[in-house]
């Protein structure tokens, strides 16, 4: 009989993050256990540890500039069907030295590999432009992060690893996958989830935002109109 594969045990420190007002962003923990099923102490070889935080996909568009007679204008956009609101890459070391870039590409790995959907046609070599210049702008955010030694492991069994949430994080439900991986292949994977979700006013006005959509907007209609007319009187006057 031929060795099972090992199990893979996720934590996190927190399943729930609430965003108030004034929220500075969170550290989170993600750790856990991986436990060989002959059921010896400690694992029966040595094993890479991977996890990757997903926030919520989103439609988005990139423009490009270009400076054109000293004045910086739009040259050329592109639009992708989701793009991971937030997406972090810690490893026990780095990536590149751990699979190969198919398997990376395959369980999206690094930042690199972030797997985007282009939307309407466009060239391969345009296309994979403008994904790296989205990957660029979100890593200056602190949206999109990389850490090659951001994994620990003790007795080749219990693994942790950090990953920061900055305060401009996505709200909505956000994954945390790890990977156990030996001699370039993954051998397990679990996923554990987290909320990210708006609480006090703010909170309210987005949950009435979504609950009643028709009147939220005729009531955002009517409170600009009436915030014009008062200007209006008052500068008049």
């Amino acid at each position: 009989m031929g060795q099972r594969e090992p199990i893979l045990v996720p934590e996190v420190s927190q399943s729930r993050i609430e965003v108030r007002q004034g929220f500075t962003g969170a550290d989170l923990l993600l750790y856990g256990a991986v436990i060989d099923p002959a059921g010896t102490r400690g694992a029966s070889q040595n094993y890479d540890i991977v996890v990757v935080l997903k926030g919520p996909t989103e439609p988005i568009k990139v423009r490009e500039k270009e400076r054109l007679a000293g004045i910086w204008m739009n040259a050329g956009d592109s639009d992708f069907r989701s793009a991971p609101s937030f997406f972090a890459v810690a490893s026990s070391r780095p990536v590149a030295e751990i699979v190969d870039e198919r398997t990376a590409a395959i369980f999206e790995l690094s930042t690199e590999a972030i797997q985007l959907s282009p939307s309407g046609q466009i060239d391969p070599e345009t296309q994979a432009r403008f994904a790296r210049g989205l990957v660029e702008l979100r890593r200056r955010q602190g949206l999109y992060q990389e850490d090659p030694q951001g994994v620990t492991i003790s007795e080749g069994v219990l693994y942790q690893a950090r990953i920061t949430l900055p305060s401009n994080v996505t709200t909505g439900r956000y994954t945390a996958e790890t990977f156990a991986i030996a001699r370039g292949r993954v051998l397990a994977s679990a996923t554990a989830s987290i909320e990210v979700e708006k609480v006090g006013f703010e909170g309210q006005v987005v949950m009435a935002s979504q609950r009643w959509a028709f009147w939220y907007g005729l009531g955002a209609i009517a409170l600009s109109l009436g915030m014009g007319w008062l200007a209006g009187r008052l500068f008049a006057r």
